[in-house]
């Protein structure tokens, strides 16, 4: 059985419509932070296991990039899925 997507717009889909952009918990630094904290955010990265918030661009759809939960280590499983722009909204409160 192939794994399934719900897309906010459109809908199920096949994950092979889909492109993985990377995590999404990686916190952009300020424009005028040390070049440290550029060095970290662009270049260490974690590599955790379980249950993982990842970008997602549906590319043979609606073109707009999501906020994929899934399982990471075992069965894959997708938790949740969410248009980006709503999840940087939610999770800037």
């Amino acid at each position: 059985m192939a794994s399934l997507i719900t897309c906010p717009h459109c809908g199920v889909r096949p994950k092979e419509e889909f492109s993985i952009r990377g995590s999404a918990s990686p916190v952009r630094p300020a424009a005028g932070a040390s070049d440290e904290a550029w060095h970290a955010y662009v270049f260490l990265r974690d590599n955790p296991k379980g249950r993982i918030f990842e970008h997602w661009h549906h590319t043979s759809g609606c073109r707009r990039f999501l906020v994929v939960e899934r399982d990471n280590a075992a069965s894959h499983e997708v938790y949740s899925v969410t248009d980006a722009q709503d999840f940087v909204r939610e999770t800037s409160r």
